[in-house]
């Protein structure tokens, strides 16, 4: 089958149109030619549609089934089909005017009755992804694997108890890292959704974080091998599908890549909404990721406030992801990254359209709460609050605290000596949350 030879009409590739326009087919804070702090807004972003959330997802929930009754999913040929999609993709990629798209590769292609026609469905799609990138701005940011939705993927992935499954999600990494090398993507993604248990009943944790070690330092390897220049990166989540998942969190990352000797190797792509479902805020996760020297990309969304599940709604909260945006400000921006969204329109928005308005709102709500964001860090009283909370360590004994050959009990015998008392000085949070609100008019 063929896809509508214009599945979203006849829309041209969106422009800005000031903040005073009530033009919903328009930006109004997101310029992407306008300078912040040195660079193009577009430059500081680098916003990324996501292929499974917008071109994969029917509409469907635990209760009910496909609502958006899209034309690229339904057909005998599959491989057809994954050819239509990939044209409403790029029709859109154009409008939107993006520099960037993700995708897994179950995503982009189905399977096929064996492992290598699985992975040549995959290379089939991508070739024809290269040729309209030839002709397109928009380039990858990052590939990946799904190495979760399939049934063989249910007691997990490099952790499964069965090797044969470590051996067959190898075949798919391999395949992908090496498609997304070739299509000049900047950086490869892996997501354990599976990696993780049910019960301990039936888990040996060490074997699996043993497995799971192995399965990361053999993907750095395979980079290094292939020439790829872009970054490894785990997306952290604590829970949802699987009870309990080994990447829980940024910190909890960090301490696997230290257990594996890969911490100078592999950063994080934080999503918002896993943030939310680890107890965490979105920037906690992000200047988490910063303080470890870790931070790599961002899945911009939300969760819903009474939901305890993984929402993946578009952002429409400028203040929270101002705080979010002045915490990858504050870690010196992006290099590889990019602020990707990993969300999905509601199942009652059935209209193309629907799709198009969603990723135009949450591009202006992440160019507005980026100005915000600079001018937090433009005017920096924020920092100076900080850096003068913490001034009593710039004193050359303080300093001499924190350095080898210090022991304990020179410590304690200055502390005597000097009689020291110290009293609590107030940590001024209401002063600092009313500054931050300052910012926004």
């Amino acid at each position: 089958m063929n896809a509508p030879a214009r599945f979203f009409s006849t829309l041209e590739p969106l422009r800005y149109v000031g903040r005073d326009s009530r033009d919903p087919f328009g930006f109004r804070w997101y310029d992407r030619d306008q300078i912040v702090l040195g660079k193009r807004m577009e430059d500081h972003l680098r916003f990324a549609v996501a292929y499974w959330h917008s071109f994969t997802w029917p509409g469907g929930d635990p209760f009910g089934g496909e609502t958006f009754l899209r034309p690229w999913m339904h057909g005998s040929d599959e491989m057809d089909l994954a050819r239509a999609k990939a044209d409403v993709a790029f029709d859109m990629f154009r409008i939107l005017d993006v520099p960037y798209f993700c995708f897994h590769d179950r995503d982009i292609a189905p399977e096929g009755k064996t492992l290598k026609e699985s992975n040549a469905n995959v290379r089939a799609i991508a070739d024809i992804f290269a040729k309209k990138m030839e002709s397109s701005k928009v380039k990858l940011l990052w590939g990946t694997a799904n190495l979760f939705s399939h049934r063989r993927f249910m007691s997990g992935a490099s952790t499964n108890p069965d090797p044969d499954v470590f051996a067959y999600s190898a075949s798919q990494v391999k395949n992908v890292m090496e498609i997304t090398h070739e299509l000049g993507g900047e950086n490869y993604v892996l997501w354990g959704g599976r990696e993780g248990y049910e019960t301990l009943l039936n888990t040996d944790l060490k074997r699996e974080l043993d497995q799971m070690g192995r399965f990361l330092n053999l993907v750095v390897e395979h980079k290094y091998k292939i020439g790829f220049k872009g970054t490894i990166l785990i997306e952290p989540k604590p829970q949802e599908p699987t009870k309990h998942q080994y990447d829980f969190d940024v910190s909890t990352v960090y301490g696997l890549l230290c257990r594996a000797g890969l911490e100078k190797e592999v950063k994080v792509n934080v999503e918002a909404n896993h943030a939310t479902l680890a107890g965490h805020s979105f920037e906690h996760e992000i200047a988490m990721a910063a303080a470890l020297g870790i931070f790599g990309s961002i899945d911009m969304n939300k969760g819903d406030a009474q939901s305890g599940w993984d929402t993946d709604q578009f952002p429409t909260n400028v203040e929270d992801t101002a705080l979010a945006m002045y915490e990858i400000l504050r870690a010196g921006g992006y290099t590889t990254g990019g602020t990707n969204f990993d969300a999905k329109i509601r199942r009652q928005s059935i209209d193309p359209e629907d799709l198009i308005l969603a990723h135009v709102a949450a591009m202006d709500v992440c160019a507005h709460a980026l100005l915000v964001a600079a001018d937090m860090l433009k005017d920096g009283a924020l920092q100076q609050a900080v850096d003068d909370r913490y001034a009593g360590w710039n004193e050359p004994q303080n300093k001499a605290m924190l350095q080898p050959g210090t022991t304990l009990a020179s410590i304690a015998a200055r502390a005597e000596a000097e009689n020291l008392d110290p009293q609590p000085r107030s940590g001024r949070q209401e002063r600092l949350e009313a500054l931050v609100g300052s910012y926004f008019r």
